[in-house]
């Protein structure tokens, strides 16, 4: 991708919405980020010609549902729920949840912020796919009747809050469903209202946004917010594409010729610079209405061609590590609870090994999708799945010593881009799981409604600083600590059942370096990683090195070697160069000279090996972390070996 030549990954700059908000750091947000311009091919080089609006509807299945399913695949899943063990008691889950529903209030119009209906609209959605799915595996009319509570609540808002646009699409995406999925139980009345809902509250605003004298800048995004918006448009379009024809097709057209601008960011390898937790919410916002456009029209227009969507499953299997923690960069929690979308990923592009990995996660907590889409009685076959993994474009790998293996050894290391959408200052950035742990961490995002948490201030957080991060700090005096706008390749990577390694190449990344180098090498045999830093600054500087850990530590006498332990297990980390260098235990919060505003997390329970190196000038760090004794002289071989010898 020509973004990596110039150093500039494009998907804006930090202000999308946060992933699932990723699951496990939902109800955040963020307000709109700047554009850049692209070197990307145009979008019309990416589909084929996409039909004019009074066209597009022409092959619009008249049938509800048409949505993602069609009757018959309710009528599929019903049967299913009758005869399979294993799908039945994966559907009892799904049931049970649905059940909780029934006894809770419906959603209320509530912006704890001031910005966002986020939360709510996301609470709507979620329930309204359970509560439909419950009934057409049941039958049983409360279901019906606790969806309708829902919808007939969130119809009344005032608005769907459409300053913060993700959250009227969304709304519209769940309005849709409701509508859809459970069409043949609504009153005439009910469908009317509905149809009211999505049109007024949803389309209407929506296209204001498209076809304005200035378009709304979301209208042009690379990142999470075009698939999310201009997907839940599109599904609200399709739902009521009979009654309101020429403003579904208007809709529909703006969206998929849209769409594109943010599908060609997985390319080339399936990765997503805005990490995983934005990785899940892009990709539930693409392969779903993709979906819905087959179902609707028969056709999706060439959207599932885009180069790299085929490989997106690949990003979701190497991205989580062997402690069940993704390695979470940029602005993303690292709780990982699979995605609904890599049964339709496999199927779509035949890789039943992304569909496998989706199972484990159904099983414990299945969504709507995962019921409608997932397979639990065939064995999938699948064929071996490399143990590393260099993801082009977003520049980063990960190396593990087995699959399926819970105390496997697993690192990754992240280079690439500050300058894209949600990016934190981590460059050169690694996490390391050992024994089921997940030794050194990432801290993910702090509160994105601390003050310009997506504007000037941002570099001013702990968490989003070089410091906050598993990487080296030169200074830090200069601020930020890693240039904002810098980007960095992935120069080597090697794999093989042994050894594998990884090299890039950060010396734009700091203002005073004259080159620096990171090395992450697994040694399989011996279950050990080797990181290697050669440095080189245009005066004395002081070096920092940084690996955050929830572990306890403790220091041996000469302060050259460190024992992490945590919940029972160990791991060992020893300093092998420079020859004067010792470890520190600091708290994981801002150096003294760095910039320390109020209210950002205090990062609690976490600490900082550390190793400093105050007024140098050319230096070499290497730190061999253990999960095992071994012999010290064992490594010396591979440690004493220059990055540019490594092969």
């Amino acid at each position: 991708m020509n973004l990596l030549i110039i150093l500039v990954l494009l998907c804006g700059v930090s202000g999308c919405a946060m992933a699932g908000e990723g699951r496990g750091t939902a109800g955040k947000a963020a307000t709109k980020p700047a554009t850049q311009p692209s070197t990307q091919p145009t979008t019309q080089s990416l589909i084929p010609p996409v039909p004019e609006a009074d066209q597009i509807l022409k092959t619009l299945n008249p049938a509800h549902p048409r949505l993602i399913v069609t009757a018959d695949d309710f009528k599929r899943i019903a049967t299913h729920y009758r005869h399979s063990e294993k799908f039945r008691a994966v559907a009892d889950k799904l049931i049970a949840n649905a059940d909780k529903i029934v006894d809770e209030p419906p959603s209320k119009y509530e912006i704890p912020d001031g910005k966002r209906l986020l939360a709510t609209s996301r609470r709507v959605l979620d329930r309204v796919q359970k509560l439909a799915v419950a009934y057409h595996l049941t039958h049983d009319k409360k279901y019906v009747n606790r969806a309708w509570a829902e919808l007939d609540a969130a119809r009344q808002f005032k608005d769907w809050n459409p300053s913060h646009f993700l959250d009227t699409a969304e709304m519209t995406n769940a309005f849709a469903l409701g509508y859809d999925w459970l069409f043949d139980q609504w009153t005439d009345e009910q469908k009317r209202q509905l149809q009211t809902a999505i049109v007024e509250l949803g389309l209407k605003v929506g296209l204001e946004g498209y076809e304005a004298d200035k378009p709304a800048w979301w209208t042009q995004a690379e990142h999470n917010w075009n698939q999310v918006c201009n997907g839940g448009l599109m599904m609200g379009a399709l739902a009521i594409a009979d009654v309101e024809p020429e403003l579904a097709g208007r809709i529909v057209h703006h969206a998929v010729t849209r769409m594109p601008l943010a599908i060609r960011h997985y390319a080339p390898d399936g990765a997503w610079n805005e990490g995983p937790g934005y990785w899940a919410y892009a990709t539930r916002y693409t392969t779903r209405p993709i979906a819905a456009l087959n179902t609707a029209l028969g056709t999706d227009f060439g959207l599932s061609d885009i180069a790299g969507l085929s490989e997106a499953g690949q990003f979701a299997l190497h991205i989580v590590g062997p402690s069940g923690l993704s390695f979470n960069y940029a602005d993303g929690g690292s709780s990982w609870g699979g995605s609904s979308d890599m049964w339709w990923l496999g199927k779509r592009y035949n890789q039943p090994a992304f569909a496998a990995s989706q199972r484990t996660y159904a099983m414990n907590k299945p969504e709507a999708l995962d019921i409608l889409w997932g397979d639990f009685d065939t064995e999938f076959k699948t064929t071996a799945t490399p143990t590393d993994r260099y993801f082009r474009d977003a520049e980063f790998a990960t190396f593990r010593t087995a699959w399926n293996d819970r105390n496997a050894l697993f690192v990754g290391l992240k280079s690439g881009s500050n300058n894209v959408n949600h990016s934190n200052l981590d460059l050169g950035s690694f996490v390391l799981d050992a024994h089921g742990q997940r030794f050194i961490t990432d801290l993910g995002p702090d509160n994105y409604n601390l003050p310009d948490y997506f504007g000037k201030a941002r570099w001013t957080y702990y968490r989003l600083r070089a410091e906050g991060h598993n990487t080296v700090v030169i200074g830090p005096d200069d601020q930020p600590d890693q240039d904002p706008k810098a980007g960095a390749k992935i120069d080597k990577f090697a794999s093989s059942d042994t050894h594998s390694f990884a090299i890039t190449d950060l010396t734009s990344v700091y203002a005073k370096s004259q080159s620096v180098q990171r090395g992450v090498m697994i040694d399989k045999k011996n279950q050990r990683v080797i990181l290697r830093d050669e440095i080189r600054t245009k005066s004395k500087s002081d070096i920092w090195w940084f690996a955050h850990t929830p572990a306890a530590i403790m220091l041996s006498d000469d302060a050259r070697s460190a024992t992490l332990t945590l919940n029972g297990k160990t791991i060992s980390a020893r300093i092998i160069q420079p020859q004067n260098a010792t470890f520190t235990i600091r708290a994981a919060s801002p150096l003294p000279r760095s910039p320390n505003p109020a209210g950002q997390n205090a990062n609690q329970g976490i600490s900082k090996l550390t190793i400093h190196l105050p007024e140098v000038k050319s230096t070499t760090i290497v730190v061999v972390f253990e999960s095992d004794n071994v012999d010290a002289n064992q490594v010396r071989v591979m440690i004493d070996t220059p990055l540019s010898q490594w092969k």
